[in-house]
């Protein structure tokens, strides 16, 4: 497990091979997270590519089994530049949103964007860009 102990509505940065995973620490030892919806139906799901666009629906599940043997750290590193949301409205938003599909994207809209508007109200992602597009 990683220190510190993940907070109500921190940001969770996964290790992966090649990429980082995001997801966002709503309590009880859940994140909220998406998952694209070729890794879900198994269609070359081991594939990051498989993924380049396409849908994905956001779930909830338990940190340890969505971070399984990855490593994983706290990660809110844009605190300095954006005002997070109270950790109440990130978890409320993010639980509003579990079983929902959205529309999945590396390039504009991937789990580091998802987690990004939800703390922030910013889609952001540092792996594939430095354009935030800030939301109304």
């Amino acid at each position: 497990m990683a220190s510190p102990e993940p907070r109500l509505g921190d940001l969770i940065e996964i290790f992966r091979p090649f990429y980082r995973h995001w997801a966002v620490y709503v309590g009880g030892g859940y994140v909220v997270h998406v998952v694209p919806s070729s890794r879900i139906s198994g269609a070359g799901g081991s594939s990051i590519m498989s993924s380049a666009l396409d849908r994905a629906i956001v779930k909830k599940e338990q940190l340890c089994d969505v971070v399984g043997k990855d490593r994983y750290k706290v990660n809110n590193k844009h605190d300095d530049e954006y005002n997070p949301f109270p950790p109440s409205k990130i978890v409320q938003q993010a639980e509003e949103l579990v079983g929902r599909e959205l529309w999945y994207s590396l390039i504009c809209k991937n789990c580091e964007h998802f987690v990004n508007e939800l703390r922030y109200g910013v889609s952001r992602s540092d792996q594939v860009g430095h354009i935030p597009q800030k939301l109304p």
